[in-house]
C-alpha cells in the first residue's frame, strides 16, 4: 500500500503551506522513495539555486538528507529537520525542510563557504541575507510540532480508509443477511400454509374414520396424531416469525447506524 492510496494531499500540502507561512521554515514531504509527494514551501534560493546548484553543495546536502534526521545544524550552517511519516508501524514517507538560521549569519564564514563551493561569494552573502532567522529553541519546537500534527493527520486519514472498507464489507453482510432472512420468512409462510392443509385432511380423515366405525379406529389414530403434529408446526413456524422480525429490526437499526 502507498500513501497515496490513504492520505488526501490536499491537506497535507495545506498544513505544510500552513506551517512554512507561520513559522518562515521551509518544508516538503516525500514518499518511502524519495520522491516528492507535495510543493516545496517557503524553500530559498540560499540552498535550491547556489548550495544545492553546485556539485560539491549538493554532494554535501544529499549527504545531510541521507544521514540526518531530527533538527539538525546542515552543513553550510543553516537548521534543518528530517521525521517519519509512520503508518501501522511502517514508514510511509517522511517530512524534510528547516533552511532557517538560529542567529544572524557570519557573512565572512559564508564567503569562505562559497570560495569552497565555486559560487561566487557575494552572491552567496546576498542571498544568505534572505534567509529567515529564529530562535533555535523555536526552530526545534516548531519541527515537532510539524511533526506531530503531520502524523496525526495521517493516522487519522489511514484509519478512516481502513474503516470505510470494514464498513462496505458490513453493508455487503447486512445486505446478504436481509436476503437470507427475506428466503426464511418466505419458507416459513409455505410451511404454515402446508400445516393448515394438514391440519384441514386430519380433520376430515377423522370424520371419515367415524363413518367407518370399528373398521376406521386406526385410522382416526393417525389421523388424529397428523393433526398433533400439525398444531406442534404451526406453534414452530409461529415462533421463527417472530424470530425472524425480532433480527430484522436489529439489521435495520444496524443498517441505520451504518449509513449515518
Amino acid at each position: 500500500m502507498e500513501i497515496y492510496d490513504f492520505l488526501d494531499m490536499k491537506k497535507l500540502q495545506d498544513i505544510q503551506d500552513q506551517f512554512s507561512n507561520a513559522t518562515g521554515l521551509a518544508a516538503i514531504a516525500v514518499d518511502a522513495k524519495g520522491e516528492y509527494m507535495t510543493e516545496g514551501s517557503n524553500f530559498t534560493d540560499f540552498c535550491m539555486k547556489y548550495t544545492r546548484g553546485t556539485a560539491e553543495g549538493n554532494r554535501r546536502c544529499v549527504k545531510c538528507d541521507n544521514e540526518c534526521t531530527g533538527t539538525y545544524f546542515c552543513h553550510a550552517g543553516l537548521m534543518d529537520f528530517a521525521f517519519d511519516i509512520i503508518v501501522d508501524g511502517e514508514r510511509m514517507g517522511a517530512m524534510i525542510g528547516g533552511q532557517v538560521l538560529p542567529e544572524e549569519p557570519d557573512e565572512d564564514k559564508f564567503r569562505a563557504t562559497a570560495e569552497e563551493l565555486g559560487i561566487d561569494p557575494e552572491a552567496y552573502v546576498r542571498a544568505v541575507r534572505k534567509v529567515p532567522v529564529s530562535d533555535e529553541s523555536k526552530i526545534r519546537a516548531s519541527a515537532k510540532l510539524l511533526e506531530m500534527v503531520v502524523n496525526q493527520l495521517v493516522e487519522m486519514e489511514y484509519n478512516q480508509y481502513k474503516n470505510s472498507g470494514r464498513l462496505t464489507g458490513l453493508s455487503d453482510e447486512i445486505n446478504h443477511a436481509t436476503e437470507v432472512i427475506e428466503t426464511i420468512n418466505n419458507n416459513t409462510h409455505s410451511l404454515k400454509s402446508i400445516a393448515s392443509k394438514q391440519k384441514m385432511l386430519s380433520l376430515n380423515a377423522s370424520i371419515e374414520a367415524a363413518r367407518s366405525g370399528e373398521a376406521g379406529v386406526g385410522f382416526a389414530v393417525v389421523a388424529k396424531s397428523m393433526g398433533d403434529l400439525s398444531t406442534q408446526s404451526a406453534a414452530i413456524y409461529g415462533d421463527i416469525e417472530k424470530s425472524v422480525i425480532e433480527v430484522t429490526d436489529a439489521i435495520e437499526k444496524l443498517a441505520g447506524m451504518y449509513h449515518q
